[in-house]
């Protein structure tokens, strides 16, 4: 039975999903890191939400982790580049808090608009300042959204319906989702000069960070205001508080700071600023919906190996689990057979799928591949890791489908560019279990045993005769023999599964035989 560590307070719903599901759960909140990094090699899983940090020093010495599942959407407390590094798949939920993230955002610019918080201040003490909080209506202003992804989509919604117009600044948002959203495409300098207000729905990346900027506030509309439940960092905050003490910013309410908690802050005091203490996702259907969707998405990836909302690793349905199993082993293989074939530099690996397989998700079984023919290299390598490995190294990754295949159902072809040239192996499925089906362009059809030799030799009389002789002397006893050649005399190959380990001085002793051209032992 799998096992989960909840190191932060979860409903208990979300256990009760996991011993449902037939998961372990083991609830031990407020744990110190050196109570965690002591327990924390017993388990499988870890679910928490922002408390518990999962940093480089707990990955280590997670020695069975498979998965870390962060019940909401910010992973800063999770060491994503040290856990894809070790294979644990690091899985977020993006959407349980979307609505309450979005409805704070919308309640920040009623707040701001109206002045609510310094209205209620002063009336509490007993002041009735009814004409010093002159506030602007929303309807009619034009809202900037800095982000147009699931969360800025719903603002954009609320805000529709508030008679706003809505403009939009995201690079990866398409004409047409912009005109099913409702708002109007435009380039990042054309939302600042035209905005009455501008609120951030974001990642924080290189590429976002402080996009507002001192340089950017400055080309916004005077008298702006400013929301940010997104990211602390989206904004420079101390360019902020230099214009709302000038009044070109008109206000700014936020939830999230660069440094958090947020005890003191270079935009606390100054005028017209509204400041809440990371609440975005604080609501009661927030916390219960994203605490029951990282329990479901921890059990199934560690029952069926099903993969959703993972932020290192290709998603995988329940659904497709089962029929993709087979082709990951397949890939996998393959990719180890080719990494084991090859001695020198890899610049470029292609993936091609033919047949059903083509009309799968890919993705893992490309990941699965990669991670074949880099471990020779990376001994620790993973189909987590395996992309990211190929990307730091500069290896070309392609894919390629065909919907037929001429002779199998299915075929997985992984192609090598190495500075020496190509080389090509495929394979297929067969009764559920992976086949290789060609080797440097030679067909066979040869199963994957534990131990293999490889042998490529001039197709000539008296050859098979002379590797059984030499095996038989060894005491290495043949589990399979196949063949493939080009044509008779000619280049030719052998692949025999065998159940003893071949030693160095065998494998010489084969290298020897006559029209021999290379021999050399496989593991998988």
């Amino acid at each position: 039975m799998p096992r989960v560590l909840i190191a932060d307070k979860l409903s208990p719903a979300a256990v009760d999903i996991f011993r449902q599901r037939g998961v372990e759960a083991d609830v031990k909140t407020g744990l110190s890191k050196d109570e965690l990094l002591k327990i924390i090699g017993e388990y499988d899983g870890l679910a928490v939400r922002s408390a518990t940090k999962a940093d480089k020093d707990v990955i280590a010495a997670a020695g069975q982790l498979k998965v870390i599942g962060r019940a909401g959407i910010g992973v800063d407390n999770v060491d994503i580049p040290a856990a894809t590094s070790k294979g644990i798949v690091v899985m977020n939920t993006p959407f349980g808090n979307s609505i309450t993230t979005a409805e704070h955002a919308v309640a920040m610019m009623f707040a701001l608009a109206r002045q609510i918080p310094a209205a209620d201040a002063s009336t509490q003490a007993g002041k009735w300042e009814k004409n010093r909080f002159m506030g602007i209506e929303l309807y009619a202003k034009t809202l900037g959204l800095i982000g147009a992804g699931n969360i800025g989509s719903i603002v954009a919604d609320r805000a529709n319906g508030l008679k706003m117009k809505v403009v939009a600044y995201d690079p990866f948002l398409s004409a047409e989702r912009a005109v099913e959203i409702g708002v109007e495409k435009v380039e990042l300098d054309e939302l600042l000069a035209r905005a009455d207000i501008i609120t951030l729905h974001t990642p924080l990346t290189d590429k976002t960070r402080n996009i507002l900027s001192a340089e950017s506030l400055a080309k916004a509309k005077k008298g702006v205001l400013i929301v940010n439940c997104a990211r602390g960092g989206l904004v420079d905050e101390a360019a902020l508080r230099a214009l709302l003490d000038s009044g070109h910013v008109g206000g700014a309410a936020f939830d999230v700071f660069v440094e958090e908690p947020a005890t003191a802050n270079v935009l606390f005091g100054a005028p017209n600023f509204i400041a809440t203490p990371h609440l975005g996702a604080s609501t009661l259907e927030a916390q219960e919906n994203v605490a029951l969707q990282v329990a479901e998405q921890m059990s199934d990836y560690l029952l069926t190996g099903a993969v959703t909302n993972a932020l290192n690793s290709p998603s995988v349905s329940a659904e497709e689990a089962p029929k993709l199993k087979p082709f990951v082993a397949l890939a996998e293989r393959i990719g180890a057979f080719a990494g084991q074939m090859i001695d020198v530099e890899i610049k470029a690996v292609e993936l091609a799928y033919e047949g059903e397989v083509a009309q799968l998700n890919t993705r893992p079984l490309t990941a699965a591949a990669l991670a074949g023919v880099m471990r020779p290299v990376l001994a620790e390598i993973n189909m987590v890791s395996a992309p990211a490995a190929a990307r730091e190294r500069g290896v070309t990754v392609t894919e390629s489908k065909q919907d037929d295949s001429p002779v199998f159902e299915s075929l997985v072809r992984i192609t090598v560019t190495t500075t020496m040239g190509k080389r090509s192996f495929a394979g297929t499925v067969v009764a559920g279990t992976p086949r290789i089906v060609e080797v440097k362009g030679m067909e066979l059809d040869a199963p994957f045993s534990p131990t293999m030799l490889y042998v490529n030799n001039q197709d000539k009389p008296g050859f098979i005769g002379a590797v059984g002789a030499l095996l038989a002397d060894a005491r290495v006893n043949i589990a399979t023999f196949n063949l493939g050649r080009v044509a008779a005399g000619e280049d030719a190959i052998c692949l025999i599964g065998v159940d003893q380990e071949p030693d160095e001085g065998l494998v010489g002793r084969i290298r020897a035989l006559p029209h021999v051209k290379e021999a050399r032992i496989l593991r998988f």
